[in-house]
């Protein structure tokens, strides 16, 4: 036999979730391998839709511009019943897609090859020597060695793949199991999704309809005498999807290509709906089922992540999303670990927060597959539609709340500081200004997904009786533990990075009243670093961000709001509050000696 292959991480599959690990891996120089068994990257995939906080963490990666210049943006949805001419259907009522202030980036339509695409061009971007994906290649068989997951520099995790006909082995210290509903990874350990299907089936089909109905390049529920329907218009301006619901006793297998014809045809009267094999570009049948893996690690080692784990239906768009954002949790986890700077302990946070995550999906397909299954009676006219709405903060990826763990101090933050920020979840945007150039920009923007946590200081008007004294205090408060676990040959912001909001005052503002922590030396050239400070006040051009307001922070008292590598929130505090700011990061990172 060969000598095996060694790397750090080993990713099985290289789909949205398995690429967003590695993106992160690159930041932190970590070697890894992803094994898939393709013989090239994706090039049409099945999920389109782009959460809003997706879009979020592409800009997070500087890939926002090219996702949202190529893709089609959800603006708008129209939800159609019965009622209209001939029997037909007829326009009920429209709403906005996504809730204003939710996000400062919209819901779009993008090809998963595409997003793929992108960010495995940020990936190659920071690729070192030892990291890439090998294509060809099938996983055939994954163990943990029991005596070695104990030690955490051991290569614990013994993966047997085939490449053209050969085997060989790789050795690696964890695995993730990123390789889709018929997980090799997940039926070596002997895991099984747990769930059921339901006789519900439906139909989904890419076309370019020739067509009288006026709503073709909108997002569209229909609720027909002869079906249900979901519209997604997608990018390029022409290309449509469509999500079928097909008739009682209708089995996967034996669905044809026709047969969603007809059924569209008869859902849209009495508008003209003509499509033939030709105008079709990709189709397929389906029926509803969630699942959810019985579980989601092995010995923490190996962890599942996207349909390795949890599979539902696709008309919420939420497979890609999810899957995406299963990688970008546990790829930054594993960087902090494998580069020295937390302990491995940091890795079960991954199975809590991502476990809990893939539960309330699968309670929220089951309900959205039934909502948009029943056929609305006179009296329940317009009940789906409301339920949409509600449901939008959900659909845009902006509920997920992480719940008490050493990197999430929901007991002993001061929730009040800042009651418009939420511990455990997302930290949310609000425009405010960069002192050093006048230049107007989202807040959440300038955390970018480098691996570096933040501490982001509402520090108020330093022109008020006490501001300046409070603020310096707590500068040298964070420098001196910030300098505990550092490098001594690194950036003093390369693991935690001060961000300093101040409120109004813009002009009257001058750069040496701000303590030098908040605009330190950095880089190759050894320049003070001046893009770290803000102020919440009006722009020349852009308007005020009130972000203050946004953020439920008193400017006469301030607040401190810690954020995660993957800007969500891991405590909320006083400025005065030093030591419980040090209390919160020596329970997970490891002192530089």
């Amino acid at each position: 036999m060969a000598t095996p292959r060694r790397t750090e991480v080993l990713i099985v599959g290289s789909g949205s979730a398995g690429i967003l690990a590695a993106t992160y891996l690159t930041r932190y120089n970590i070697p890894f391998a992803i094994l898939e068994r393709r013989h090239g990257p994706l090039e049409i995939g099945q999920a389109d839709g782009v959460q809003c906080r997706t879009v979020e963490i592409y800009e997070s990666f500087g890939v926002s511009e090219e996702l949202l210049r190529e893709a089609y943006h959800v603006l708008e949805v129209a939800f159609w019943g019965t009622g209209g001419e001939e029997g037909g259907v007829r326009r009920e009522s429209r709403a906005a897609d996504t809730m204003k202030g939710l996000s400062h980036m919209p819901h779009v339509i993008l090809n998963q090859a595409r997003m793929n695409g992108l960010m495995l061009g940020v990936m190659e971007s920071g690729r070192r020597e030892g990291q890439g994906i090998e294509y060809s290649v099938a996983v055939k068989d994954v163990s943990v060695d029991d005596d070695k997951a104990g030690d955490p520099d051991a290569y614990a995790v013994k993966v047997v793949a085939e490449r053209e006909g050969a085997e060989e082995v790789w050795e690696a210290k964890y695995v993730l199991g990123c390789d889709g509903a018929h997980s090799v990874v997940r039926k070596s350990l002997g895991y099984t999704m747990i769930g059921d299907t339901t006789d519900t089936v439906w139909g989904v089909m890419d076309i370019f309809p020739r067509t009288t109905f006026p709503d073709i390049r909108r997002k569209c529920t229909i609720h027909s005498s002869s079906g249900n329907l979901l519209i997604i218009p997608r990018e390029g301006g022409s290309m449509v999807r469509f999500y079928l619901q097909l008739p009682p006793g209708s089995q996967p297998k034996d669905v044809k290509l026709a047969d969603l014809h007809a059924s569209a045809r008869a859902i849209f009267k009495p508008y003209i709906m003509d499509v033939t094999d030709t105008d079709t570009f990709w189709w397929s049948a389906y029926s509803i089922g969630q699942r959810l893996a019985d579980h989601f690690h092995a010995k923490h080692r190996v962890f599942l992540t996207g349909d390795a784990c949890h599979t539902h239906s696709p008309k919420a768009g939420q497979g890609m999303n999810v899957s995406l954002q299963d990688g970008y949790n546990i790829g930054w986890k594993l960087g902090m670990v494998l580069s020295g700077q937390a302990a491995p302990s940091l890795l079960e946070t991954y199975v809590a927060e991502r476990s809990k995550t893939a539960s309330d999906l699968i309670e929220f397909d089951r309900e959205f597959a039934r909502m948009f299954s029943v056929k609305e009676e006179e009296e329940d006219r317009g009940r789906f539609s409301s339920y949409f709405v509600k449901s939008g903060r959900y659909t845009a990826g902006l509920t997920a709340r992480y719940e008490d763990s050493d990197i999430t101090d929901l007991r002993g933050s001061q929730g009040d500081k800042a009651s418009g920020v939420t511990v455990g979840m997302r930290f949310p945007s609000a425009q405010v200004v960069r002192f050093c150039d006048c230049k107007a920009v989202q807040l959440l923007r300038v955390l970018q997904s480098d691996g570096r946590w933040r501490v982001v200081v509402f520090g108020g008007d330093l022109a008020r009786a006490g501001s300046m004294e409070r603020l310096e205090k707590l500068a040298g408060s964070l420098e001196a533990m910030t300098k505990k676990y550092t490098p001594a040959d690194s950036d003093i912001d390369s693991l935690i990075e001060p961000i300093l909001v101040l409120s109004g005052g813009f002009a009257e503002t001058e750069q040496e009243q701000i303590p030098q922590y908040f605009w330190p030396v950095t880089g190759k050239y050894k320049m003070r670093d001046l893009h770290k400070v803000y102020v919440d006040d009006e722009h020349y051009n852009s308007g005020h961000g009130h972000a203050y307001e946004r953020y439920g922070v008193d400017a006469n008292s301030g607040a401190v709001v810690i954020v995660r590598p993957d800007q969500y929130v891991a405590k909320v505090t006083s400025i005065e509050d030093g030591a419980g700011i040090e209390t919160f990061f020596a329970k997970f990172l490891i002192e530089r000696t």
